[in-house]
C-alpha cells in the first residue's frame, strides 16, 4: 500500500485521538454548543489559511460556487458527531471503550449503507466481521 493510501488514515487517526481526548476532557460546567462554537471558528480559520496554501491560486468565491447539499448536510453531522461524542463521555462511557462502541456499531451500519445506497458487496468475509464485531461488543461491555 502506498503513502499516498497511509497518509490519510494516519491523519485521521492522529487527528481522532486529539479529538477523543478533548471530547472527554471538555469541562462539565460548558455548555457543549458554547464550546463548539469556538471549535467551529477554530476550525473556519485553519480551513481558509489551509485553504490558501494548497489552492494553487483559486479563487475561494469560485471554489464556494461549487457546493452542493452535501457541505450543509455534513456541516450538521458533524455537529451530531461531536455533540454525541461530548454527550458520550459526560454519560459516563470511558475513552478505551466509549469510542471502540461508537466505531463497531458505526462499521456494522456503514455496512448497510454502502450496500443500499453505493451497491457494495456484502460478503461471508463481512458477514463473519459483523459477527466478530458484535462478539467484541459483549466482551468489551462485561
Amino acid at each position: 500500500m502506498s503513502i499516498h493510501m497511509l497518509w490519510p488514515v494516519f491523519l485521521a487517526i492522529f487527528a481522532d485521538i486529539f479529538y477523543q481526548v478533548c471530547s472527554k476532557s471538555m469541562p462539565e460546567t460548558i455548555n457543549p454548543f458554547a464550546s463548539l462554537t469556538i471549535t467551529y471558528l477554530v476550525g473556519a480559520a485553519v480551513s481558509l489559511v489551509i485553504f490558501f496554501i494548497t489552492s494553487g491560486g483559486q479563487s475561494l468565491l469560485e471554489q464556494w460556487k461549487e457546493i452542493n447539499w452535501t457541505t450543509f448536510i455534513l456541516g450538521l453531522a458533524i455537529v451530531g458527531l461531536e455533540a454525541g461524542s461530548i454527550y458520550m463521555y459526560r454519560a459516563g462511557w470511558n475513552l478505551n471503550t466509549g469510542y471502540i462502541v461508537k466505531a463497531m456499531l458505526l462499521s456494522i451500519a456503514l455496512i448497510g449503507v454502502g450496500y443500499f445506497l453505493y451497491k457494495e458487496q456484502f460478503t461471508l468475509t463481512k458477514a463473519a466481521g459483523v459477527a466478530i464485531c458484535l462478539v467484541g461488543l459483549i466482551l468489551i461491555n462485561k
